[in-house]
């Protein structure tokens, strides 16, 4: 009795389970086939898996970039008011939240923060440290100045330099080893900068360097290399000078600002001699690491924003119909 119970149940099992099969066979009948593939030529399919592989890299290099037990980058960034500020800070956090373990060191050309840039960081969605340091009126350009005239910025990058030595000093225990390992990056807000470029700087030994675009009046600028080291530099413009690159073309590690406290950026330096300045109490050129597959692509470019013209809005404001003051731009 109790053997064709068990008989019986496997047999309605069986059962149920064909009859199962056999709906769900006739419910694809109605189905369209993707066939896609069937009516490809060979060199068709070969370019599908491509893009097919090609996307399942992209993905594989998002994901990696998820990670953070990586080496921090310090970016320090000098900024001051003018009309396109806040566009050029916003153009720059879009990039910047794409890079993980970033530390955005704004530093404000201004006696005391900004209430515009002080509500933009607290915003960004970013990890920052928000300083101020006004350039002195002698160093300062003036209306009409050639923007090449005067070294700009050097207070401001001394001032985030500053804090990151003052900073580093006081870590402790595994911050402190953490630290050992972070690299420091001077970038420009008017700048446009690749995902791959911070990817590229972020195992630094003590100063890594590469191409930049659009800069000095060239296509590129960049570190001349053979047999894996720098022999000499790309330039139009005094390519003897002891390091003829400009400010977006290398890296510094931490390590290598915090044993070097006399390394610093010279706001009376000569023209183009800004970052020889710094560097130059840093490495020698054979030091120097080539980045971006032995310094030939181009991940950085020396973009400008043009200055807005205003002159209907003068005009406008002449008649007491500007712009609303209160409206933040």
């Amino acid at each position: 009795m109790r053997m064709r119970l068990k008989l019986k149940t496997v047999f309605v099992m069986y059962f149920m389970v064909s009859l199962l099969g056999l709906i769900y066979a006739l419910m694809q009948l109605g189905q369209r086939c993707d066939c896609r593939d069937h009516g490809m030529s060979k060199d068709q399919q070969i370019s599908h898996l491509r893009t097919e592989l090609q996307k399942l890299q992209e993905h594989i290099k998002t994901s990696e970039l998820k990670k953070t037990d990586v080496p921090k980058i310090y970016v320090i960034t000098p900024t001051y008011a003018r009309l396109v500020q806040k566009a050029e800070l916003t153009r720059l956090t879009l990039t910047f939240l794409h890079v993980p373990q970033l530390h955005w060191i704004v530093v404000e050309d201004a006696p005391q923060p900004t209430p515009l840039v002080t509500d933009f960081l607290a915003a960004s969605g970013l990890t920052y440290t928000h300083l101020h340091k006004l350039t002195p009126k002698d160093r300062k350009l003036q209306e009409g100045d050639p923007s090449w005239l005067k070294p700009r910025g050097a207070e401001q990058r001394n001032e985030g330099l500053r804090w990151l030595r003052e900073m580093g000093a006081a870590a402790e225990g595994k911050e402190a080893a953490a630290l050992e390992e972070a690299v420091v990056y001077f970038a420009d807000d008017d700048n446009t900068y690749s995902l791959q470029l911070f990817e590229e700087m972020r195992y630094t030994y003590r100063v890594s360097v590469w191409p930049v675009g659009l800069v000095g009046g060239m296509k590129f600028e960049r570190p001349v290399v053979e047999d894996g080291k720098v022999v000499r530099f790309h330039t139009g413009w005094r390519p003897n000078r002891p390091f003829a690159m400009d400010m977006a073309g290398f890296a510094v590690s931490l390590r290598s600002v915090m044993t070097n406290p006399e390394a610093r950026f010279d706001g009376d330096a000569q023209m183009g001699f800004l970052e020889s300045s710094f560097l130059q109490n840093l490495v020698t050129m054979d030091d120097l690491e080539p980045k971006a597959d032995l310094c030939t692509k181009v991940l950085v470019w020396h973009t400008r924003t043009e200055k807005p013209k205003m002159k209907r809005e003068d005009a406008l404001q002449k008649q007491g119909l500007g712009s609303d003051p209160d409206v933040e731009v």
